[in-house]
């Protein structure tokens, strides 16, 4: 158990002096009226005054009256005693217990410094009697009111200390989480950003790549019996990077596909399935139903990306010669459906992400529709093909998201 004696309320050093100068000038007041009045023991009164000062003044030049209430509480006694003797040579003494009171009820624990307060109080009366030869109820009044003041303005302040010190925490705390709060948007935005752009990323500039790559391939096949073959696939191949070079300078400045600018998306899905039946051996087919409306740009460039995504995939892992494309307008939302004859795959056992061998397409697309308030369904099985469905509600284009776009 912590039995620990909680350390006096800190106090300013402009009310440190004050006190330091009361106590001080109460002191020469008593000596001063004991030499001017001509008493037969103003000697000793000098004298006791000089002690009383000496014994205070000890106080705080030791560091350990400062830091333990022990030890204040014994350096008070010693300032108690030499008060007393100074009080039983004259009744002017008694002005000495108002500042008593401060130090008693500041430097001693709460019940402690009460009784302190009482004996001296009941001290001062008892001496100023003394003096007087006899008791009379108005004398106990001015010590008693002293102490009463100085209990209140004690407590009053201690009071106002605590819920300071409670309110300065409090600020600490809320700046702390303050703090916290935007370290953690801070993170929550270099996170997001990381995500879009690895979705563009793999959108745009790792399926051309890989597009290149295949036509290359593809060239490197037809040398040296078909050179016209190979010269019509190296042509494609650098029409892809033509295209991706455009993708990325649009990408780096924020601005919409090349695909899409000066067209529709119904136009720049139809001109990707010819894109990428021109560049592949297969055969890409665009249908749109429904009464096309204007879309936010962030909904196209979504549904664009999931386009290019789901064919790149197409052509690199259905092993197909036929895919088709559709878009549809249905009323309240819009869709977007990919589906090829190809072998098809397990959506329950995909193929972990690898940086070298990619797999982040479905969980990109998924994004993307997720953020638009969207979804994404897969279904496919191995031998019966693949087919991609994206929809996405229809909403004022001034509700697009400004992150969701590239």
């Amino acid at each position: 158990m912590n039995t620990s004696v909680p350390a006096p309320t800190p106090t300013t050093r402009a009310l440190a002096w004050c006190l330091h100068l009361l106590i001080v000038g109460l002191l020469v007041l008593a000596a001063g009226r004991a030499v001017t009045g001509g008493r037969p023991d103003a000697g000793a009164t000098v004298a006791a005054s000089a002690l009383c000062g000496l014994v205070y003044a000890a106080g705080p030049c030791l560091p350990g009256v400062r830091r333990s209430r022990r030890a204040a509480g014994w350096w008070l006694a010693a300032v108690g005693a030499a008060w007393l003797v100074l009080l039983a040579l004259s009744p002017d003494a008694v002005w000495v217990a108002f500042p008593l009171y401060f130090l008693q009820l500041h430097l001693l624990p709460d019940r402690t410094g009460l009784v302190a307060v009482t004996a001296t109080t009941v001290a001062a009366v008892a001496g100023f009697a003394a003096h007087r030869h006899g008791f009379e109820p108005a004398m106990a009044l001015g010590p008693a009111l002293g102490a009463a003041v100085a209990v209140a303005v004690v407590r009053g302040y201690q009071a106002l200390y605590r819920e300071s010190e409670q309110r300065r925490h409090l600020i600490e705390k809320l700046t702390a989480t303050r703090a916290d709060l935007a370290r953690a948007q801070h993170t929550a935005g270099v996170l997001a950003e990381r995500e879009r752009l690895a979705r563009e990323i793999h959108d745009t500039l790792a399926q051309g790549l890989s597009s290149i790559q295949l036509l290359l391939r593809a060239a490197g096949r037809a040398l040296p019996e078909r050179p016209e073959t190979a010269g019509r696939h190296v042509e494609a191949a650098r029409q892809a990077a033509v295209d991706n070079l455009a993708e990325a300078r649009r990408f780096v400045a924020a601005l919409p596909p090349p695909a899409l600018e000066g067209t529709t998306l119904a136009g720049a899905l139809e001109r990707l399935c010819a894109t990428t039946g021109a560049r592949h051996r297969l055969t890409a087919r665009f249908h749109l139903s429904g009464d096309p409306v204007p879309l936010p740009t962030a909904h196209e460039v979504a549904l664009l990306r999931v386009a290019q995504s789901a064919l790149a995939n197409t052509v690199r892992h259905a092993g197909t010669t036929s895919v088709e494309l559709r878009l549809g307008y249905r009323g309240d939302h819009v869709t977007l459906a990919v589906a090829d004859d190809g072998r098809g795959f397990d959506p329950a056992h995909l193929p972990a992400t690898d940086p070298g061998d990619g797999g982040f397409g479905l969980a990109a697309m998924r994004a993307r529709m997720r953020g638009l308030g969207g979804t994404l369904t897969v279904a496919s099985a191995p031998g019966d093909g693949t087919a991609l469905a994206a929809r996405l509600p229809l909403a004022p284009p001034a509700e697009s998201s400004p992150e969701a776009r590239p």
